[in-house]
């Protein structure tokens, strides 16, 4: 079965496509390193992405289905998503180089009866999701059960949960195999990860980041807020997992780097008409706003050039008349439309009729 990103997936409908991919951009290297030509990434169900070694030398190629190394025993199916170099570098990015002796093999492309026992599995993990949540509450454990995924054989099935504190679910797990037949895994992960396994719609109207092209979960601050003049509001800044939004990092370079253009916002203007307190700024159009202490409610449009020569004046013991004399003049251009023609009566094609003659 197709999907909204690969028509030639053959994924079912309740794993979904799961499409952090990498674009390979090495493509066009004639002469690859011998020993990274081996190499493969080789993604399962939703972000889960893996490093393998071709060591057979199996002719394989981007969107290939293999069957590839267990965790621990039996084999896994998976799509392939890059080979070569980059997945070399994608290696050393997450300091996973030194592990190139240690990685798991690829035993070969996936027949059709592994992609049946395949598609068997995971038909059940919707139901087994259900029950094993039913299951947690009639042992009241506090722990919240986000997805399960079968490997690709179906001897093993994986339960990702998220807990605030440490679990005993040693008797969880008895009743787990005593009811879905099948060897258990339990693996905790974070309310990020949960939230990038769920999938969903962010504020922006877009897919979440998180569960699709995102591969890492960097460290958002507050302070990355407070560099973007946005308020510390948490239902604002917060994205679906209850954590601050990854987005408020994307732009936050070209914040820091605008900032250094400003002078202090602490400092206070001094004019003869009354002192003037900063209020907020907008970084790209280099404009600080002020009030005066006396009429918070006026606010006035300054430039920060304009800002920085109030300040010096004041450092030199000069105080201007008032701050109307450095607002920033709004022109307003009319704008000229004209069409192809060189006219612009929009009546041109209207037909004059005459009047007929009684």
């Amino acid at each position: 079965m197709g999907c909204s990103n690969c028509n030639s997936c053959e994924r079912s409908e309740t794993r979904g496509c799961g499409t952090s991919s990498v674009f390979d951009w090495l493509y066009q290297i004639e002469n690859p390193k011998e020993e990274d030509k081996l190499l493969t990434e080789v993604q399962f169900k939703g972000e889960r992405k893996e490093f393998y070694i071709n060591t057979n030398q199996i002719s394989i190629r981007k969107g290939d289905w293999v069957a590839v190394e267990g965790e621990k025993s039996g084999h896994d199916l998976g799509k392939v998503t890059s080979t070569g170099d980059i997945v070399a570098l994608q290696m050393k990015r997450k300091n996973k180089i030194k592990e190139k002796t240690k990685l798991k093999k690829i035993y070969r492309l996936a027949t059709d009866l592994d992609m049946q026992k395949w598609r068997k599995a995971t038909k059940k993990e919707h139901e087994i999701l259900k029950k094993s949540r039913k299951i947690v509450d009639e042992f009241k454990l506090n722990m919240k059960i986000s997805d399960v995924e079968f490997q690709g054989d179906s001897t093993k099935a994986t339960f990702y949960y998220t807990a605030e504190k440490r679990i005993d679910f040693r008797e969880l797990i008895k009743e787990y195999s005593k009811q879905f037949s099948t060897r258990i895994e339990m693996r905790q992960i974070g309310i990020r990860q949960e939230s990038a396994k769920l999938g969903g719609i962010g504020s922006c109207g877009r897919e979440l980041c998180c569960s699709t092209w995102m591969v890492d979960f960097p460290v958002v601050s507050t302070s990355a807020a407070r560099y973007q003049q946005l308020a510390i509001n948490p239902q604002k800044i917060s994205g679906q997992c209850g954590r601050l939004k990854c987005c408020l990092n994307f732009e936050l370079e070209s914040y820091t780097e605008g900032l250094k253009d400003f002078p202090d916002t602490k400092i206070r203007l001094k004019f003869k008409k009354g002192d003037a307190k900063f209020v907020k700024l907008d970084v790209f159009k280099k404009t600080m706003f002020y009030s005066y202490l006396d009429s918070p409610s006026e606010i006035w449009s300054l430039k920060a050039q304009s800002v920085k020569e109030v300040i010096n004046l004041n450092k030199k013991r000069f105080i201007p008349k008032q701050i109307e004399d450095y607002i920033v003049k709004e022109i307003k251009q009319e704008a000229h439309f004209e069409n192809a023609s060189g006219k612009d009566n929009i009546s041109r094609f209207q037909r004059k009729r005459k009047q007929k003659k009684k």
